[in-house]
Protein backbone atom coordinates (compact mmCIF):
# COMPACT_ATOMS: atom_id res chain seq x y z
CA UNK A 1 0.00 0.00 0.00
CA UNK A 2 2.84 2.39 0.78
CA UNK A 3 4.40 1.63 -2.60
CA UNK A 4 1.09 2.01 -4.46
CA UNK A 5 0.21 5.28 -2.71
CA UNK A 6 3.48 6.96 -1.60
CA UNK A 7 1.59 9.89 -0.06
CA UNK A 8 0.19 7.50 2.56
CA UNK A 9 3.30 7.57 4.77
CA UNK A 10 3.22 11.36 5.11
CA UNK A 11 -0.55 11.35 5.56
CA UNK A 12 -0.28 8.93 8.48
CA UNK A 13 2.64 10.73 10.14
CA UNK A 14 1.04 14.17 9.75
CA UNK A 15 -2.73 13.65 10.00
CA UNK A 16 -3.08 10.46 12.02
CA UNK A 17 -0.08 10.71 14.36
CA UNK A 18 0.03 14.52 14.65
CA UNK A 19 3.70 15.01 13.71
CA UNK A 20 4.06 18.13 11.58
CA UNK A 21 5.81 17.69 8.23
CA UNK A 22 6.91 20.25 5.60
CA UNK A 23 4.59 20.93 2.69
CA UNK A 24 5.33 19.04 -0.51
CA UNK A 25 3.99 18.73 -4.06
CA UNK A 26 5.10 15.23 -5.06
CA UNK A 27 5.92 11.90 -3.44
CA UNK A 28 8.44 9.63 -5.12
CA UNK A 29 9.46 6.07 -4.37
CA UNK A 30 13.17 5.44 -4.36
CA UNK A 31 15.43 2.44 -3.95
CA UNK A 32 15.03 0.85 -0.54
CA UNK A 33 18.82 0.83 -0.13
CA UNK A 34 19.55 3.32 2.63
CA UNK A 35 23.34 3.19 2.91
CA UNK A 36 26.24 4.07 0.64
CA UNK A 37 27.65 1.31 -1.52
CA UNK A 38 30.93 1.37 0.38
CA UNK A 39 29.07 0.60 3.62
CA UNK A 40 27.38 -2.67 4.44
CA UNK A 41 24.24 -2.49 2.30
CA UNK A 42 20.99 -2.35 4.26
CA UNK A 43 17.51 -2.16 2.76
CA UNK A 44 14.30 -0.86 4.34
CA UNK A 45 10.82 -2.05 3.38
CA UNK A 46 9.81 1.22 1.66
CA UNK A 47 11.53 4.58 1.20
CA UNK A 48 9.55 7.61 -0.02
CA UNK A 49 10.94 11.04 -0.95
CA UNK A 50 8.70 14.11 -0.71
CA UNK A 51 9.47 16.98 -3.09
CA UNK A 52 8.50 20.61 -3.55
CA UNK A 53 11.00 22.68 -5.54
CA UNK A 54 13.61 20.32 -4.13
CA UNK A 55 13.65 17.24 -1.92
CA UNK A 56 12.00 18.32 1.34
CA UNK A 57 12.15 15.16 3.46
CA UNK A 58 11.97 11.37 3.27
CA UNK A 59 10.14 8.65 5.20
CA UNK A 60 11.43 5.14 5.81
CA UNK A 61 8.54 2.69 6.29
CA UNK A 62 9.22 -0.55 8.15
CA UNK A 63 6.48 -3.18 8.65
CA UNK A 64 6.91 -5.30 11.77
CA UNK A 65 4.92 -8.46 12.48
CA UNK A 66 7.12 -9.54 15.39
CA UNK A 67 9.84 -8.07 17.62
CA UNK A 68 13.32 -8.27 16.09
CA UNK A 69 16.41 -7.90 18.30
CA UNK A 70 18.43 -6.51 15.37
CA UNK A 71 16.12 -3.55 14.66
CA UNK A 72 17.36 -1.31 17.53
CA UNK A 73 20.73 -1.48 15.77
CA UNK A 74 19.65 -1.32 12.12
CA UNK A 75 16.97 1.39 12.43
CA UNK A 76 19.41 4.12 13.57
CA UNK A 77 21.70 3.05 10.73
CA UNK A 78 18.79 3.37 8.27
CA UNK A 79 18.08 6.92 9.42
CA UNK A 80 21.64 8.16 9.49
CA UNK A 81 22.60 6.37 6.27
CA UNK A 82 19.67 7.78 4.30
CA UNK A 83 20.06 11.23 5.87
CA UNK A 84 23.70 11.30 4.74
CA UNK A 85 22.80 9.98 1.30
CA UNK A 86 19.90 12.37 0.58
CA UNK A 87 21.07 15.40 2.59
CA UNK A 88 17.56 16.01 3.95
CA UNK A 89 15.48 15.26 7.07
CA UNK A 90 14.40 11.62 7.39
CA UNK A 91 11.62 10.08 9.50
CA UNK A 92 11.21 6.42 10.50
CA UNK A 93 7.63 5.05 10.46
CA UNK A 94 7.17 1.56 11.91
CA UNK A 95 3.85 -0.09 11.02
CA UNK A 96 2.89 -2.84 13.47
CA UNK A 97 0.17 -5.43 13.05
CA UNK A 98 -0.50 -5.95 16.77
CA UNK A 99 -0.55 -3.94 19.99
CA UNK A 100 2.17 -6.16 21.43
CA UNK A 101 4.58 -5.41 18.59
CA UNK A 102 3.63 -1.71 18.61
CA UNK A 103 4.50 -1.50 22.32
CA UNK A 104 7.88 -3.11 21.61
CA UNK A 105 8.64 -0.84 18.64
CA UNK A 106 7.74 2.28 20.64
CA UNK A 107 10.55 1.78 23.15
CA UNK A 108 13.20 4.52 22.96
CA UNK A 109 16.49 3.30 21.51
CA UNK A 110 19.42 4.59 23.54
CA UNK A 111 22.32 5.16 21.13
CA UNK A 112 24.84 5.22 23.99
CA UNK A 113 25.89 8.79 23.20
CA UNK A 114 24.92 11.86 25.27
CA UNK A 115 21.65 13.32 24.01
CA UNK A 116 21.12 10.67 21.31
CA UNK A 117 17.96 8.61 21.73
CA UNK A 118 15.83 7.38 18.82
CA UNK A 119 12.08 7.21 19.33
CA UNK A 120 10.52 5.51 16.28
CA UNK A 121 7.21 6.82 14.97
CA UNK A 122 4.91 3.83 15.45
CA UNK A 123 1.60 3.09 13.79
CA UNK A 124 -0.20 0.29 15.61
CA UNK A 125 -3.86 -0.79 15.61
CA UNK A 126 -4.76 1.89 18.18
CA UNK A 127 -3.25 4.69 16.07
CA UNK A 128 -4.96 3.77 12.78
CA UNK A 129 -7.95 6.10 12.30
CA UNK A 130 -11.36 4.52 11.75
CA UNK A 131 -12.46 5.65 8.28
CA UNK A 132 -16.24 6.01 8.28
CA UNK A 133 -17.10 8.51 5.54
CA UNK A 134 -17.31 7.59 1.82
CA UNK A 135 -15.49 10.74 0.65
CA UNK A 136 -12.57 10.08 3.01
CA UNK A 137 -12.36 6.46 1.83
CA UNK A 138 -12.38 7.54 -1.81
CA UNK A 139 -9.74 10.19 -1.15
CA UNK A 140 -7.37 7.76 0.56
CA UNK A 141 -8.35 4.16 -0.26
CA UNK A 142 -5.22 2.68 1.31
CA UNK A 143 -6.07 4.37 4.61
CA UNK A 144 -9.55 2.83 4.37
CA UNK A 145 -7.93 -0.59 3.89
CA UNK A 146 -5.75 -0.05 6.98
CA UNK A 147 -8.87 1.03 8.86
CA UNK A 148 -10.68 -2.18 7.88
CA UNK A 149 -7.68 -4.28 8.94
CA UNK A 150 -7.50 -2.57 12.34
CA UNK A 151 -11.19 -2.07 13.11
CA UNK A 152 -13.10 -4.54 10.92
CA UNK A 153 -13.47 -7.03 13.78
CA UNK A 154 -15.32 -4.56 16.04
CA UNK A 155 -19.04 -4.82 16.72
CA UNK A 156 -19.56 -1.33 15.23
CA UNK A 157 -17.59 -2.15 12.06
CA UNK A 158 -20.55 -1.67 9.69
CA UNK A 159 -19.65 1.84 8.51
CA UNK A 160 -15.95 0.97 8.35
CA UNK A 161 -16.66 -1.88 5.94
CA UNK A 162 -19.13 0.19 3.91
CA UNK A 163 -16.42 2.84 3.53
CA UNK A 164 -14.01 0.13 2.39
CA UNK A 165 -16.34 -0.65 -0.51
CA UNK A 166 -16.32 3.04 -1.47
CA UNK A 167 -12.51 2.83 -1.42
CA UNK A 168 -12.63 -0.20 -3.72
CA UNK A 169 -14.56 1.90 -6.22
CA UNK A 170 -11.59 4.19 -6.95
CA UNK A 171 -8.98 1.43 -7.17
CA UNK A 172 -7.88 -0.41 -10.29
CA UNK A 173 -8.78 -4.08 -10.58
CA UNK A 174 -5.39 -5.44 -9.50
CA UNK A 175 -5.13 -3.36 -6.34
CA UNK A 176 -8.78 -3.94 -5.44
CA UNK A 177 -8.26 -7.70 -5.68
CA UNK A 178 -5.01 -7.61 -3.73
CA UNK A 179 -6.37 -5.43 -0.91
CA UNK A 180 -9.59 -7.41 -0.70
CA UNK A 181 -7.70 -10.67 -0.29
CA UNK A 182 -5.57 -9.13 2.49
CA UNK A 183 -8.63 -7.82 4.35
CA UNK A 184 -10.51 -11.10 3.86
CA UNK A 185 -7.62 -13.08 5.31
CA UNK A 186 -7.73 -10.98 8.52
CA UNK A 187 -11.46 -10.58 9.18
CA UNK A 188 -13.43 -13.14 11.20
CA UNK A 189 -15.65 -15.42 9.10
CA UNK A 190 -18.95 -13.73 9.94
CA UNK A 191 -17.55 -10.23 9.34
CA UNK A 192 -15.95 -11.37 6.08
CA UNK A 193 -19.27 -12.72 4.90
CA UNK A 194 -20.94 -9.45 5.88
CA UNK A 195 -18.44 -7.55 3.72
CA UNK A 196 -19.04 -9.89 0.78
CA UNK A 197 -22.81 -9.44 1.20
CA UNK A 198 -22.42 -5.65 1.11
CA UNK A 199 -20.39 -6.01 -2.08
CA UNK A 200 -23.14 -8.17 -3.59
CA UNK A 201 -25.76 -5.58 -2.69
CA UNK A 202 -23.67 -2.92 -4.45
CA UNK A 203 -23.34 -5.14 -7.55
CA UNK A 204 -19.57 -5.46 -7.42
CA UNK A 205 -17.65 -7.57 -9.89
CA UNK A 206 -15.47 -9.90 -7.87
CA UNK A 207 -11.91 -9.72 -9.15
CA UNK A 208 -10.52 -11.70 -6.23
CA UNK A 209 -10.02 -15.46 -6.53
CA UNK A 210 -10.72 -15.63 -2.81
CA UNK A 211 -14.05 -13.82 -3.19
CA UNK A 212 -15.12 -16.00 -6.10
CA UNK A 213 -14.27 -19.11 -4.09
CA UNK A 214 -15.98 -17.82 -0.98
CA UNK A 215 -19.23 -17.14 -2.78
CA UNK A 216 -19.16 -20.48 -4.58
CA UNK A 217 -18.44 -22.66 -1.56
CA UNK A 218 -22.14 -22.74 -0.64
CA UNK A 219 -22.22 -25.70 1.69
CA UNK A 220 -18.91 -25.03 3.40
CA UNK A 221 -18.74 -25.82 7.09
CA UNK A 222 -20.12 -22.97 9.16
CA UNK A 223 -21.72 -21.17 6.20
CA UNK A 224 -25.23 -21.27 7.69
CA UNK A 225 -24.05 -19.70 10.95
CA UNK A 226 -21.97 -17.12 9.08
CA UNK A 227 -24.89 -16.01 6.90
CA UNK A 228 -27.19 -15.74 9.90
CA UNK A 229 -24.66 -13.52 11.68
CA UNK A 230 -24.28 -11.48 8.52
CA UNK A 231 -28.01 -10.75 8.39
CA UNK A 232 -28.00 -9.55 11.98
CA UNK A 233 -24.91 -7.40 11.38
CA UNK A 234 -26.44 -5.81 8.26
CA UNK A 235 -29.66 -4.98 10.13
CA UNK A 236 -27.72 -3.61 13.10
CA UNK A 237 -25.47 -1.46 10.91
CA UNK A 238 -28.54 0.01 9.17
CA UNK A 239 -30.25 0.77 12.49
CA UNK A 240 -33.09 -1.74 11.97
CA UNK A 241 -34.51 -2.98 15.27
CA UNK A 242 -34.39 -6.78 15.68
CA UNK A 243 -36.74 -8.40 18.21
CA UNK A 244 -35.85 -11.57 20.09
CA UNK A 245 -38.36 -13.54 17.98
CA UNK A 246 -36.82 -12.31 14.72
CA UNK A 247 -33.31 -13.05 15.96
CA UNK A 248 -34.33 -16.58 17.00
CA UNK A 249 -35.95 -17.22 13.61
CA UNK A 250 -32.82 -16.09 11.74
CA UNK A 251 -30.35 -17.96 13.95
CA UNK A 252 -32.55 -21.07 14.02
CA UNK A 253 -32.93 -21.33 10.24
CA UNK A 254 -30.87 -24.16 8.76
CA UNK A 255 -31.78 -23.49 5.11
CA UNK A 256 -28.76 -21.81 3.49
CA UNK A 257 -30.70 -20.70 0.40
CA UNK A 258 -33.36 -19.06 2.58
CA UNK A 259 -30.73 -17.32 4.69
CA UNK A 260 -29.00 -15.95 1.61
CA UNK A 261 -32.33 -14.60 0.35
CA UNK A 262 -32.85 -12.86 3.70
CA UNK A 263 -29.30 -11.51 3.54
CA UNK A 264 -30.10 -9.86 0.21
CA UNK A 265 -33.23 -8.26 1.68
CA UNK A 266 -31.41 -7.12 4.83
CA UNK A 267 -29.77 -4.33 2.86
CA UNK A 268 -33.06 -2.74 1.77
CA UNK A 269 -35.79 -3.50 4.33
CA UNK A 270 -37.00 -0.83 6.74
CA UNK A 271 -38.21 -3.29 9.41
CA UNK A 272 -36.89 -6.72 10.33
CA UNK A 273 -40.32 -8.28 9.74
CA UNK A 274 -40.07 -7.39 6.04
CA UNK A 275 -37.33 -10.01 5.70
CA UNK A 276 -39.98 -12.70 5.82
CA UNK A 277 -42.50 -11.19 3.35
Amino acid sequence: MFRSHPELAAEIVDRSLGISLPRYREARLRSETVTEDRLAELSADVVVEYWAAERNFAVIVEVQNDPDKDKPYSWPFYLMGLRYRLKCPVKLLVVCTSRRVAAWASRPIDLDHPGMTLRPIVLGPDQIPQVLEPDEAARSPELAVLSALAHGHREDAGKTLESLIDAYGVLDDDHRALYHDVVSAVLPRATRHYLETLMKLKNYEYQSDFARHYFSEGKAEGAVEAVAKTILMVLSARGVCVSADVRDRIVGCGDLAQLEAWAQRAGVVTTAAELFD
